[in-house]
């Protein structure tokens, strides 16, 4: 089963993450896989369908088990396999200019926003409500092959837009990354994606532009 992008599953990583995780939100993390995006050279971090089970994977959106499968039959059947990938990063491309319109106060591009709209409906679809161990959950059904890593992205993204989080979703302050975060820092002051990626690098370059004006 897929659980809804509300709660993802918390599992005991089988290896190190694929995916740099940074953003405290699945569709934030997901917007986050073209690296390098406002430069003359994006970094294309979803590269194959198996990419894309991955970084589900790693957020915790599906069992590692079903992740599993989806991979082993992205190589039996590469064509429907690489429609799922193509579809994916479209939504990607949808869910980061709705994004970035409300992270500059602008309104979100009526195009991206039907888009999304139509996506997250399809992926309300899918939804079904289980039994598990005397708790009801919502989870996504299995049926629509390699599309299903993509519904819980789609959901992610259109319950951060509807929650009182999305006056937090911040770019990084670096003009080289710009990677989304969800900013849940104390005085929601931050500024870095994260410290170590881009932070220590702004200190850096202060630090040897200070010397040099001395």
């Amino acid at each position: 089963m897929i659980r809804t992008s509300i709660q993802p599953r918390k599992t005991t990583r089988r290896h190190p993450p694929r995916f740099d995780l940074i953003a405290g939100n699945a569709a934030l993390d997901f917007v986050n896989t073209l690296d390098d995006r406002h430069t003359s050279q994006p970094k294309e971090l979803l590269k194959s369908y198996i990419d894309l089970a991955r970084f589900a994977e790693d957020t915790g959106l599906v069992e590692p088990s079903l992740a599993d499968r989806l991979m082993e039959r992205s190589l039996q059947f590469p064509q429907q396999a690489q429609e799922s990938l193509d579809w994916a990063r479209k939504l990607r491309e949808e869910i980061h200019d709705v994004f970035w319109a409300v992270i500059r106060g602008k309104p979100a591009p009526p195009a991206a926003l039907v888009q999304l709209n139509a996506n997250a409906q399809t992926a309300a679809g899918h939804l079904g409500l289980h039994q598990v161990n005397g708790r009801f959950e919502w989870r996504f059904d299995e049926y629509g092959g390699f599309d299903t890593v993509v519904w819980p992205l789609a959901l992610a993204a259109v319950e951060l837009l509807a929650s009182d989080d999305l006056q937090f979703v911040r770019a990084c302050a670096s003009k080289d990354c710009e990677w989304f975060f969800l900013d849940t820092s104390k005085n929601h002051h931050r500024r870095w994606c994260d410290m170590k990626r881009c932070g220590n690098r702004a200190k850096v370059r202060r630090f040897y532009a200070r010397q040099k004006s001395e």
